[in-house]
């Protein structure tokens, strides 16, 4: 999965704004600090974010953000797409049939299996709200790590 900074950075602000905010708008620097991420690039993604409704703006003394829902209305994925973060595994461009990653336009052998991971990932985004990771309750999956002890050992 391609994913930059970008997505990563605009889930651990509204992570950072969800659990500082307390009904009170949150400076974007003190998130900027808290975070490590740089003010003007913080900017940016809020800007993006409050294109998309899910924050707003406090103008003033005192000013800054607010979460426009409830965290546990807010699905990571439409953060990730707010910030125009494409959610895709496949070298491909965008766009409909015909457009592929080989040289002639034609769809890779493997295609078909990179486009469903991303259908995946999309789904498990989906289904993960900000309060989900804000409150702790994404673990790794267990099965996985036993799996690969498994395949490890043969």
């Amino acid at each position: 999965m391609k994913l930059s900074t970008k997505g990563r950075y605009a889930v651990m602000a509204m992570v950072d704004l969800a659990k500082h905010s307390q009904g009170c708008p949150v400076a974007l620097a003190e998130i900027a600090d808290r975070q490590e991420i740089s003010l003007s690039y913080l900017e940016q993604l809020f800007a993006r974010l409050r294109t998309a409704a899910l924050v707003r703006s406090v103008r003033g003394p005192g000013g800054g953000y607010l979460l426009a829902s409830d965290p546990a209305a807010i699905p990571v994925s439409s953060i990730i797409l707010a910030v125009d973060e494409p959610i895709r595994t496949t070298r491909c461009a965008a766009g409909g049939e015909g457009k592929g990653c080989r040289s002639d336009k034609t769809r890779c052998l493997t295609h078909h299996l990179w486009e469903e991971l991303d259908h995946q990932i999309l789904l498990y985004l989906s289904s993960v709200s900000l309060a989900d990771v804000l409150e702790r309750r994404v673990r790794p999956a267990r099965i996985a790590d036993d799996r690969a002890a498994t395949i490890a050992a043969e």
